[in-house]
């Protein structure tokens, strides 16, 4: 922006329209000369009282009326010169590097920025809706900007009355002081969503007590360890509700929360903020995103004194029980200190020194804090008994015998089929002739071929050698295949042999199979289904490529130490088939699991990264070149 004047302001007022203040409003300011309407985001223009000194700087179109890209606005401050607008963003390169060779294997351009248009927070709508936390069955309010009628929707809904589509209001669940930063994905695919994920900062809680390991509770925690003027006083309607209620009790109660609201934020001013609501979107997550998400958010914080704009900020909380079952805070610096008295955990991350010393000398001398050393999360999914030995195929080989009959057609379809040369007579195809081959302990071994190469026959055998049980189809015609005696293997090969899945939700399923839930949790994770939403769901609310993800997950509870995968990520797009594949491969090797997988997709190979890339084909089996 070229600026051609800049000028002390003071604050008049913020005007708001309610129903759209969240992405429109308008800051009055004057120079004393005269007076000027600056549009801005209503959720920044309500923290700033009247009679503050900002800096405004006006672009090159100075006779023009400002709009929400001409001008910069800065607040004067005892200490610095704090931005206030534009909005604060950042561009950063997210690169998912192999665990093996340190190698990239996917890049994510993302823009991280405050929401600040309507669209911003309809995709902040759309992806509440998979958010597990929330306690409404409706995520979001309406409000149809001609008869301003309201009405709570998932979606855009149109207004019952003049049947115009109505516009957004707010996310239930938040309150008036909330602010919010989204993830925008820069370089994408024109199926990805733009918007990969959010952040949603408040002030602190206004109240803290402590639930100890015997169940009595330690009242107003903070103060014993932090200075109380860092979390007080803290944006708190309900109590000036209480007081206003009492004092007109006749009131509308209406009026009298817009007012406690009114106060709570002109009172507001902590050195602390609250991470209150963190949402992925549920093909990304798992990549990473959670906590360079979060960690942006911090810096947001820091940089813009998020959400009050007043005093510097010190530290960050968050009450979070997904932290429990997920470390991306833990991750992203986050330390766990407590429990709330109703039983949720509580994270801090210092964004000064003096912080993490308090944090690290809590940590340091209280006796429940002393166990934990602040560590909550604890990975559950331990590693089976790994394969004693190598899998050994000595001078396999295997036909298929089919006869070609044609008495079940109707004469005319005969008749054209005897024009192509087709008589009664027996077919016989070698798929795999004489084959030798070892797979050892671990080994991620990648199957690639032409359809009806031998990729599934091979899967099968090995299938079949690892029980006596198994028909003969699973066996060789000749030749034989050494399995190691501790062998518990599992395959998956689609619409052949899949695990059993009946009417059970999907969580309780693997569950049961897993025994821990959060290992089960871990599992779904690993195979991209972390969308919570859908941990509720049966076989028959899953669309394809989620019951082949599940029944992935089911696969894995089994705790197999060998795994055979046919057409894996068949049902996947690119870019959702690389994700799963980079996961599934990090888990099979934390547990020290041999799998071998069948693909045909070149994104799918480099996600993996195996060991070994063999093409099966004219009866034998190659290593892949460069592999």
């Amino acid at each position: 922006m070229q600026v051609t004047s800049e000028r002390v302001v003071h604050v008049l007022a913020p005007r708001l329209e309610r129903w759209r203040y969240r992405w429109f409003g308008r800051l009055v300011v004057s120079d004393g000369a005269g007076e000027l309407a600056l549009p801005m985001t209503g959720t920044v223009a309500q923290w700033l009282r009247p009679g503050e000194r900002l800096v405004l700087a006006l672009a090159d179109a100075a006779n023009d009326p400002p709009n929400f890209q001409n001008y910069a606005l800065w607040k004067l401050t005892d200490d610095e010169l704090l931005p206030v607008w534009p909005l604060w963003q950042e561009e950063a390169t997210f690169e998912h590097r192999s665990p093996l060779t340190e190698t990239v294997l996917a890049t994510y351009r993302l823009r991280f920025r405050e929401a600040a248009r309507e669209t911003d927070f309809l995709a902040i709508v759309e992806l509440e809706q998979s958010h597990y936390a929330s306690e409404h069955e409706y995520v979001a309010r309406w409000t149809c900007p001609v008869d301003e009628t309201t009405l709570d929707a998932n979606t855009r809904p149109l207004c019952p009355r003049c049947h115009r589509p109505m516009r957004f209001t707010d996310l239930l669940g938040s309150t008036r002081a909330s602010r919010f930063l989204v993830a925008e994905l820069v370089d994408r695919e024109p199926y990805e969503p733009t918007i990969v994920g959010y952040v949603r900062v408040d002030p602190p809680l206004p109240i803290m007590h402590r639930r100890l390991p015997d169940g009595s509770l330690v009242r107003h925690i903070r103060r014993q360890v932090f200075p109380s003027d860092w979390f007080e006083p803290t944006y708190w309607p309900e109590h000036h509700y209480r007081e206003l209620r009492e004092q007109e009790s006749d009131a509308d109660p209406d009026e009298l929360w817009a007012e406690a609201e009114e106060r709570a934020l002109a009172e507001c001013d902590t050195r602390a903020a609250r991470i209150a609501r963190v949402v992925v979107h549920s093909d990304y997550r798992g990549e990473g995103l959670g906590h360079t998400l979060v960690s942006a958010a911090l810096r947001w914080i820091l940089d813009r004194r998020i959400p009050e704009m007043r005093r510097p900020k010190a530290i960050v909380e968050t009450v979070a029980m997904m932290a429990r079952y997920n470390p991306f805070f833990e991750r992203a610096g986050f330390r766990y200190l407590w429990d709330t008295a109703s039983g949720r955990p509580v994270l801090f991350h210092g964004l000064v020194p003096e912080a993490d010393a308090l944090i690290e000398q809590f940590i340091a001398t209280d006796s429940v804090a002393q166990l934990h050393q602040g560590r909550l999360y604890r990975p559950a999914l331990q590693p089976p008994e790994p394969l004693a030995g190598p899998i050994r195929l000595r001078h396999v080989r295997k036909a298929y015998r089919r006869s070609l009959d044609l008495d079940r057609l109707d004469p005319e379809l005969r008749a054209i089929l005897r024009a192509f040369g087709v008589e009664r007579r027996v077919v016989e195809t070698v798929v795999l002739r004489h084959l030798d081959l070892d797979v050892e302990p671990g080994e991620i071994v990648a199957l690639i071929g032409a359809s009806g190469a031998g990729k599934t026959t091979l899967l099968r055998l090995v299938w079949g050698a690892t029980s006596e049980q198994r028909g003969r189809r699973y066996r060789p015609d000749s030749g034989h295949i050494e399995v190691p005696a501790n062998a518990v293997a599992a395959a998956l090969l689609p619409g052949e042999i899949e695990p059993k899945w009946g009417r059970e939700p999907l969580l309780q399923r693997i569950v049961a199979a897993v025994e821990d839930p959060v290992s089960a949790m871990e599992l779904l994770n690993a195979v991209g289904l972390s969308d919570a939403v859908l941990w509720r769901a049966t076989p028959q609310e899953l669309s394809t490529g989620q019951r082949e993800r599940a029944r992935l997950a089911l696969l894995l509870a089994e705790r197999p130490n060998l795994v055979l995968l046919d057409e894996f990520a068949a049902h996947l797009d690119p870019a959702l088939a690389s994700r799963v594949a980079r996961k599934i491969a990090m888990l099979l090797r934390r547990l020290r699991i041999t799998a071998l997988i069948a693909t045909h997709r070149p994104e799918v190979i480099r996600a993996l990264e195996p060991d070994r890339v063999l093409v099966v084909g004219y009866g034998g089996i190659v290593q892949a070149e460069g592999a």
